[in-house]
């Protein structure tokens, strides 16, 4: 299509990107956390409707959080019913005497337990009774549920007593002429583990009415502007229609995110780089990947306290970002987040906040210009800010000395830097890799702002700054495939595994992925199947993905390769192989993959600059780690800028989605993709990546 829009709700603004006759235009609103459709829908009325929407959404991860899903409730095998609430026995904060879980989205009285049980092997220990499922149904049609999860033992490996089950709940719902959702766990995620597949049973459950009822209410109104397509960020990278997003929303739980990370993939590749580290500073939060080659696709996460067990990008979050509040704790240490102020009061220069936030103390260290936020549509209110940031300067120092707003505010931008390089570092140096390896992509309203002092900190030496980096997840939206994968246990062993069943395995997962391609209106002619399969050394309890690689079924030794890339990949990620062990299988995974077609950043014809390169003013700023002292800077504005620039630091670059800082001792140079790559001064030594905090 040559219409195209991205949209990314965040906690603090709505984010657009349109792509639209090969021309990209962009666009920001403060997000409406009240109706998040309210300013999707005025930043559509102010761009134009287009063809196609992929909009990033928070709507099910909110209602997991904040405990506002669906009344749900869960039908499992007798003695099973507390698996929610008795969990996993790991220990999350080893020396936190004071852990509390939070509920379950189920609570004791609506879960409901049946006398069956099916074998791991498939077999039928305890046939289903009828008599007793017609009473449950019965009772449950009495109860005000609007969700059902049927999550029985082993049902992965026999599905048959939990489609009995469903088809006797649904048989009933149209009887009583009642919405009923039901989501059984061999639909959801055919996998062994029950805690897991409970858990992500119970939260696609959960959220799924509450994603249909927003996408119920948003689907007309954006046809009715003209939008003829309509598609979803997913989790896992990809994007998924809405009938996919209907009955399977706990998909979307990093729905915005995942975007941001195959923005920065795809820019980070055209600049020629491979192996990056994303920083996405939002407005609540900060989210960084490590990206070696390919996108870092996991089956594990956790939202809300509960396991999502569902393709996702492996994304690692801490509540750091512009929104973040600032405070005193009760020991008299300083604090920054997790707590936001969002979108609504928002920051305190926003206009209506009153306590002081991450922005707020970036706008009085003079890293954000009050005139030249939003490209100057939003004027900044640095006397509300300083306000608030006397307040805190109170608390910590006891006095109110001239500066001391100053260097409470440096001081809060140093404990959030702190946070971000500690997410930095566990999912670099604490799995093994060296983040000094890595360009690290800056991205989010804020992530420019921070990342060369992130950088310096870890011993990275290039940062790159995309052309559109506080909107760049929405940028993502659009480049991102649409994707659909169907999984299913194996559990044998690899030496045992027969290559014609396996390729019967595949036909049908393939087909089955393929035809749910098809429903979301995409043509299965145009996709590609991916295959990967879930192997683990006997005796372990976790496996590792390993890819499949396409010819596999006609080679002389088939999957005879198979063992060596596993033992290659469980060497690269544990520091060692044990190929004398025995390798189990233990889930098929088939991924249909609908390519989008790859967008073309490189920038239109710019004219021809007639000066040298000027900044448009001076301005007063801190922009050292270590001093609060306001010190002459140059203002450069982004639109200025021309392939082969270069900017020596101090330096700050403002444009309309974000601004970048550019600290003593750093320079950088404009790209053909009016990226800017930032990078120390040949004589600037970079310290040694710290050992993990």
């Amino acid at each position: 299509m040559t219409e195209i829009l991205g949209i990314d709700i965040g906690g603090t603004f709505t984010d657009f990107v349109l792509l639209r006759d090969g021309r990209v235009r962009i666009y920001k609103i403060l997000s409406t956390p009240d109706d998040p459709a309210r300013a999707l829908l005025e930043g559509v009325d102010t761009l134009g409707a287009p063809a196609a929407v992929v909009h990033g959404t928070t709507v099910a991860t909110n209602a997991l959080l904040e405990r506002r899903g669906a009344a749900t409730a869960l039908i499992t095998t007798s003695g099973f019913g507390d698996v929610l609430a008795i969990g996993r026995g790991n220990r999350p904060a080893l020396y936190d005497l004071n852990v509390t879980r939070p509920d379950p989205p189920v609570p004791e009285a609506w879960r409901f337990e049946l006398v069956e049980r099916t074998l791991a092997d498939g077999s039928v220990l305890i046939p289903l009774d009828d008599d007793e499922l017609a009473r449950l149904v019965a009772w449950i049609d009495t109860q005000p549920v609007e969700s059902v999860a049927i999550c029985l033992i082993h049902s992965y490996a026999n599905p048959c007593h939990e489609a009995r089950v469903a088809a006797a709940l649904e048989q009933a719902a149209r009887a009583s002429q009642r919405v009923l959702f039901i989501s059984a766990s061999h639909r959801v995620l055919p996998e062994p583990r029950e805690y897991e597949r409970t858990g992500t049973t119970v939260v696609n459950a959960y959220v799924s009415p509450v994603l249909e009822r927003y996408l119920d209410r948003l689907g007309p109104a954006l046809t009715a502007r003209g939008v003829r397509s309509i598609r979803i960020m997913a989790s896992d990278g990809g994007s998924i229609g809405l009938v996919t997003a209907r009955e399977l929303a706990a998909c979307t739980t990093l729905s915005g995110p995942a975007g941001g990370i195959v923005g920065a993939y795809a820019v980070a590749q055209r600049a020629g780089f491979s192996r990056i580290i994303t920083f996405d500073m939002g407005g609540t939060s900060t989210d960084v990947a490590l990206v070696d080659g390919a996108l870092p696709r996991t089956s594990e996460s956790h939202v809300g306290g509960l396991p999502v067990r569902l393709p996702s990008l492996d994304i690692h979050t801490v509540g750091a970002g512009g929104g973040s509040i600032a405070r005193m704790d009760a020991g008299g240490a300083l604090r920054v987040g997790p707590q936001s102020a969002g979108a609504d009061p928002g920051p305190a220069c926003y206009g209506r906040g009153t306590v002081p936030t991450v922005t707020d103390a970036n706008l009085l260290l003079g890293r954000l210009q009050a005139d030249h936020f939003l490209g100057g549509r939003m004027t900044l209110d640095v006397k509300r800010a300083h306000t608030a940031f006397m307040a805190l300067a109170q608390d910590l120092f006891g006095t109110q000395n001239p500066g001391d707003e100053r260097r409470a505010a440096l001081g809060v931008v140093r404990v959030a830097n702190a946070l971000m390089e500690r997410a930095i570092r566990a999912i670099s140096v604490e799995r093994g890799d060296d983040p000094r390896d890595c360009a690290l992509v800056a991205f989010g309203g804020a992530g420019p702002l921070h990342a060369a002092h992130l950088a310096e900190a870890l011993g990275i030496r290039t940062v790159l700054v995309p052309r559109y980096p506080g909107v760049l997840s929405a940028l993502g939206m659009i480049a991102a495939d649409v994707t659909r994968e169907s999984t299913r246990a194996l559990l044998t062993t690899l030496d045992a595994l027969d290559p014609a069943t396996l390729a019967a395995h595949i036909a049908a997962l393939a087909d089955e992925a393929l035809t749910a391609l098809a429903a979301d209106g995409e043509d299965p002619d145009g996709c590609h199947i991916e295959c990967m399969l879930d192997l683990r050394y006997a005796g372990q309890s976790y496996e590792l993905p390993t890819p499949l690689e396409s010819g596999w079924e006609t080679s002389a030794a088939p999957l005879a390769d198979l063992a060596e890339r596993f033992h290659a990949l469980h060497e690269r990620r544990y520091g060692h192989a044990m190929r004398d062990r025995r390798i189990e299988v233990v889930t098929l995974r088939v991924r249909a993959v609908s390519p989008r077609s790859a967008i073309d950043l490189a920038p239109e014809e710019l004219p021809p600059r007639t000066t040298p390169l000027q900044p448009r003013t001076m301005v007063g700023a801190a922009l050292t780690g270590d001093s609060a002292t306001l010190e002459p800077a140059p203002l450069y504005e982004r639109d200025d800028l021309r392939p082969g620039d270069t900017i020596e630091g101090p330096a700050i670059i403002a444009q309309f989605d974000a601004t970048t800082i550019v600290p003593p001792g750093w320079q950088v140079v404009v790209d053909a993709d009016l990226n800017l790559l930032m990078t120390p001064q040949s004589s600037r030594p970079v310290p040694m990546a710290a050992p993990p905090v």
